[in-house]
């Protein structure tokens, strides 16, 4: 296994900001540092592959030299002879250049894969899929709480190059999963976090995903079931095995005896047309494993650097026994057996190495019959080993986050017969850290409805998606943009961006009694659900929206349904009032100096008192009197 510069490790553990920077720091410097190493040993591969395609060529200048010489003393005897140093020569130099080439692309991915960690951490950036095609308006919460899409939490956390490991990536976010799952994806995170090296290494193998066909793995494991059979493939696989010798005994005899020097040609011209009379066989084989040569060779090097590791933690040593079974079977050595195969087969896309070889050695159909020998040997299924691989990409992704952001924390998930949800320094995971305001939240083992009110702009919105974004991260097993946090299992359910579609012929109001109707049967469920609600029946008029509202809420209550509801409507706190056990109310605040609105985006105890549309609208040009009515600036 090829080993990066610059292994270390950085400890998880609460750090004030000044720590956190000098720490960010040492990460980008780190990845800096690396990135400039791979980008040094790039260079010295690609001079040494383009000195051995020097040598190729010079290689074949020699054939040809030797070629006019046979011709000029008219012995046939050195043209044999220039063929078979040309076939050995040209071979061992294309797989000398070959690893020069593979060792440069490795390089030049390590240096992609760093420099994309410190785009992320700097900007946010990455080169790996945002997961777009995984948004669904009518999720639980996915589409409110920015998880796919562009500046979403999948783009900020996916190193999942294959579909599979996108896909598995994006399930594990869009549903908890059970307590033990959880705990033991946390586990597996910290040991995958505390490799670096290795990390990096995995994904840079697995980047050419990116460049090619999303379904390229299916693809692959429907070509290892499906047979291509040669007619009298009995025959043929006798015969090319004779038929090199009885050729280099024809030649060696045309040297002592005369006419033999005519049956040479005759039984080369016979063997080049046998194989191409099975070009049609052939050419099918070819069009599909003649493409997956290099593939399989990237995908065995994943598996490989797994197979060499020492997992400790029970759940990476699952996902390796999925890739290494206790049979002794390996199945890196397997799929690279079969890349060499395909490889070999792909020596007759040279036309002249091509012609040599099957007038020799009937090349095609050698490698196709060797190709369906390990295709009949090797029929166990390696759904179950890709799959692994498609897991340990998910745990990669979300590694990254215990590497980029040491000072986030690892949440603790606990078993409660009520709601848990408790957190201190609670941020949001898609706000830069110089912007980010933290919060304190605390639900601890109750059922409890919490009311929000507050001004505009004031930060509302934003702690719904903190609180629900976090839990979802940490319901998947990974780390949270927290100094800390406890948590119960549940299941989020928000109502936040209710959008009309012209498309159903649906107003905002009637989606919105949709979606009303979707956390009233899910709080009837068996599965806890921890709903997050902004700004309730925004598309009717104010009396329908404090009466609906008010209904919703009560009969949540009796539901022993548990959430956050956020409202500038301060007549929805006086709830409190009639539940004092059930509702708790906060707020957030502004505060307003020389005419300007100040906001510091910490939630408060009770309600929101100060309110500032009037401030808003007077800085358009519209000003409110005190019975409540505009009246326009220019006209006084």
């Amino acid at each position: 296994m090829l080993k990066t510069a610059h292994s270390k490790t950085f400890q998880h553990y609460n750090i004030s900001t000044l720590q956190r920077n000098t720490v960010e720091e040492n990460i980008l410097k780190d990845y800096t540092e690396r990135a400039s190493y791979a980008a040094q040993q790039a260079i010295q591969y690609k001079k040494l592959a383009d000195t051995y395609s020097l040598y190729r060529l010079g290689v074949f200048g020699l054939f040809i030299l030797g070629v006019a010489v046979a011709i000029s003393l008219n012995e046939m005897t050195i043209i044999v002879l220039a063929f078979a140093a040309l076939v050995i020569c040209f071979s061992w130099l294309v797989k000398k250049q070959s690893g020069f080439d593979r060792l440069n692309t490795y390089w030049l991915d390590i240096k992609k894969v760093n420099e994309n960690e410190i785009a992320s951490i700097l900007e946010s950036g990455n080169m790996y899929p945002d997961g777009a095609g995984f948004a669904n308006e009518k999720h639980y919460y996915t589409s409110d709480l920015d998880i796919f899409g562009g500046n979403s939490l999948y783009q900020l956390i996916n190193r999942a190059a294959t579909a599979a490991g996108m896909l598995k990536l994006a399930q594990w976010l869009a549903k908890p999963a059970d307590k033990a799952a959880i705990l033991s994806r946390q586990e597996a995170i910290k040991e995958i976090a505390a490799k670096n090296d290795w990390k990096i290494e995995f994904q840079a193998y697995l980047l050419f995903c990116l460049k090619q066909n999303r379904e390229q793995v299916k693809n692959l494991l429907g070509y290892l079931k499906i047979p291509v059979d040669l007619e009298d493939a009995k025959w043929l696989k006798i015969y090319s095995q004779v038929a090199p010798w009885l050729l280099l005994a024809l030649i060696i005899a045309s040297i002592f005896y005369l006419p033999a020097r005519y049956a040479a040609p005759l039984l080369a011209l016979a063997n080049y047309r046998l194989v191409s009379s099975k070009g049609d066989r052939i050419k099918k084989a070819d069009l599909i494993a003649g493409k997956i040569g290099a593939t399989l060779a990237h995908f065995s090097s994943a598996f490989k650097v797994i197979e060499e590791q020492n997992w400790q933690t029970s759940y990476n040593q699952a996902l390796y026994s999925k890739i290494r079974p206790g049979n002794g079977e390996n199945i890196s050595a397997k799929i690279e057996e079969l890349s060499r195969l395909i490889d070999k087969l792909n020596y007759r896309l040279n036309l002249l190495v091509g012609f040599v070889l099957n007038v020799f050695l009937l090349w095609d159909i050698r490698q196709i019959i060797a190709i369906e020998k390990w295709k009949k040997n090797n029929r166990q299924n390696f759904d179950t080993a890709f799959d692994a691989l498609a897991e340990f990409e998910a745990l990669v992704s979300l590694s990254s986050l215990a590497v980029n952001y040491p000072g986030w924390c690892t949440p603790e998930i606990i078993d409660s017969e009520a709601y848990t949800l408790v957190a201190k320094g609670l941020g949001h995971p898609l706000i830069g850290v110089k912007k980010r305001v933290e919060n304190d939240f605390a639900l601890d083992n109750t059922y409890q409805i919490d009311i929000i009110t507050g001004s505009n702009m004031a930060g509302k919105s934003t702690f719904l998606r903190t609180v629900g974004i976090n839990t979802v991260l940490a319901l998947c097993g990974a780390p949270v943009c927290a100094k800390e946090m406890k948590v119960s299992v549940m299941t989020i359910l928000s109502y936040m961006r209710i959008k009309d579609s012209l498309n159903e012929s649906t107003s905002t109001f009637k989606a919105e009694i949709d979606r009303l109707q979707m956390l009233l049967k899910a709080v009837e469920g068996e599965e806890k659900i921890y709903f997050l609600i902004d700004e309730m029946l925004r598309g009717t008029n104010s009396a329908d929206k404090y009466l609906g509202s008010k209904a919703v809420i009560e009969r949540l209550i009796a539901k022993k349904a548990v959430g956050i509801v956020a409202t500038h409507d301060l007549q929805i706190a006086e709830l409190e009032k009639s539940y004092p056990e059930y509702i708790r109310n906060f707020y957030f605040d502004i505060q307003v100096k020389n005419g300007e609105m100040l906001f510091d985006y910490k939630i408060k105890d009770g309600e929101c008192k100060t309110f500032n549309a009037s401030l808003l609208l007077e800085q358009i040009g519209i000003h409110v009197n005190e019975a409540g009515e505009p009246k326009s600036k220019n006209r006084g």
